[in-house]
């Protein structure tokens, strides 16, 4: 991927030769990263923007999981299941550097569990069918006790262990970018669509503000895709104000705590909270996540925060299956990301809603992609960049990312070794991501570059000052954005720590 400053040169070079692009696709998430990939896959001519850095949403804020979803095997949704068990292959394949597999283990402390349990997971292996990681199995007591130090031992009976994969979602965003790039196509960040232009009615581009510098640019294309998740319906009223809104947003909260909680490779799942959902605790990068939750919201704040009630829940729960409860003061860290979930009709609890996706074209011909979840962003995409391309009359081409390889694979290096501790990036990594992946602020290296701030924020929050003076060294910036740079950052970051008393994180 090209520097911030060459990308947007030749963006504004495109620009100047009144250039039309075959496809530009808003939002520079799981989503739109997938669409770029695909349309610039089949050979369409391709720039994805970004209103922020990519993945600063809900794209950064996940489970860390690419999976099937075992909840969804209980809901009875099994034609999503056996898709991202496919989709989890694919995956696997083409992103072997940045996906994982992992064993869960489900801890019973009741008998009448453990059948049912079996049979459930039995039949999760038998939808994954060749696709499969391995196969469930029964553990009797002290088998689960060595597949999960650090789980209660006071009424264990045995558990089940079955197979999933982890991810970095913020590392598969921008190898996806990277993929963008090796494609022949565009990718940019901090530039941010505020309309769309119009020619008879028909949506011909967009118009866009580079974050930065602060200019508009005037975009022509064939195709535009809106792939911004939770901020779908605020393009879409670009195009029509007023339309209703198909996104319903829920948030959901994870806690990170040090691994020695729960010692070992293993996740651990809870199979049912006191909400009728699943928890996890799963280790990462040497921490452990626990999360996660499920709240209706009507607001959409790009740095959502977590309740209060949430953090208690994750704590009170956890504090169930493990033998030393985590505590406030444990917490190394607490995220809060925003699922874009499909609907828009009004009540009902959002953990109802469908993760399903959703592809919409409004008269003028802007494509809508809505829902969906990291495991079928590649699914996702192929049916956003089908329509869009039969709608603008683009040539018929199949999508070419079946075994399309992502940016990195095969580079040793490149590896991510999410059993281990992520480093604190040095100084020549800090240079790396401005020069090689746009970061353009303290934030984009400390949150999605690196995890430390999803990691350790006060860990993260002492490093910002050493960052941003190399920053502002590569970038020509000056001792006042460093000052300013380094403020909004100890802001942010305090909205990632958990006090010990009552008042904690809010809204």
């Amino acid at each position: 991927m090209a520097a911030r400053a060459e990308a947007l040169a030749q963006l504004r070079a495109a620009c100047d030769a009144a250039r039309s692009w075959d496809v530009v696709v808003i939002g520079g998430g799981a989503t739109g990263l997938g669409c770029a990939v695909d349309a610039a896959s089949r050979g369409y001519s391709t720039l994805l923007l970004e209103a922020h850095d990519f993945a600063k949403g809900t794209s950064s804020r996940a489970t860390k999981l690419i999976h099937g979803g075992v909840r969804y095997l209980a809901q009875g949704n099994l034609s999503l299941v056996r898709e991202a068990l496919a989709e989890r292959a694919v995956l696997l394949d083409n992103a072997p550097h940045l996906v994982r597999p992992l064993r869960f283990v489900v801890p019973s402390f009741r008998w009448h569990q453990m059948p049912m349990l079996g049979a459930g997971l039995g039949f999760y292996d038998l939808l994954a069918g060749r696709h499969s990681l391995g196969h469930s199995r029964l553990l009797g007591r002290s088998a689960t006790l060595a597949a999960l130090p650090g789980v209660r031992e006071q009424g264990l009976h045995g558990g089940i262990a079955y197979w999933d994969a982890q991810f970095d979602d913020a590392a598969l965003a921008l190898a996806l970018a990277g993929t963008v790039a090796d494609l022949g196509s565009l990718a940019l960040n901090y530039c941010a669509v505020e309309g769309l232009r119009k020619d008879g009615g028909q949506v011909v581009g967009v118009d866009a503000r580079d974050g930065l510098a602060g200019d508009v640019l005037s975009i022509r294309a064939r195709a535009v895709i809106n792939a911004t998740g939770v901020w779908a319906d605020t393009v879409r009223s670009l195009d029509q104000p007023g339309r209703r809104a198909l996104i319903r947003p829920s948030q959901g909260v994870h806690l990170v705590v040090d691994g020695d909680f729960l010692a070992g490779d293993n996740a651990l799942l809870v199979p049912e909270t006191d909400d009728g959902r699943v928890l996890f605790v799963i280790p990462w990068y040497g921490k452990l996540v626990i999360g996660t939750t499920d709240t209706p919201r009507d607001d959409l704040p790009l740095e959502p925060r977590a309740l209060e009630s949430e953090i208690d829940f994750i704590l009170d729960t956890a504090g169930r299956y493990l033998a030393r409860p985590p505590r406030r003061e444990d917490v190394r860290s607490v995220f809060a990301g925003l699922r874009p979930l499909v609907g828009g009709d009004g009540g009902g609890r959002t953990a109802s809603l469908s993760r399903e996706h959703r592809v919409d074209v409004s008269d003028s011909g802007l494509v809508t992609i809505t829902g969906g979840k990291w495991t079928t962003y590649r699914r996702m995409a192929i049916d956003a960049v089908d329509l869009a391309a039969a709608r603008a009359g683009l040539p018929r081409r199949p999508s070419a990312t079946l075994r399309r390889r992502l940016h990195g694979w095969g580079s040793g290096d490149a590896r991510l070794d999410l059993a281990r501790s992520q480093p604190v990036p040095d100084d020549d990594a800090v240079l790396r991501a401005v020069g090689e992946t746009q970061a353009a602020t303290v934030e984009d290296v400390l949150a999605r570059r690196y995890r430390t701030l999803f990691l350790d924020a006060a860990l993260a929050a002492a490093e910002a000052p050493r960052v941003a003076r190399v920053m502002a060294a590569a970038l020509g910036r000056n001792a006042a954005w460093v000052d300013a740079q380094v403020a909004e950052f100890e802001a942010t970051a305090k909205g990632y720590r958990v006090s010990a008393g009552s008042a904690g994180v809010g809204l």
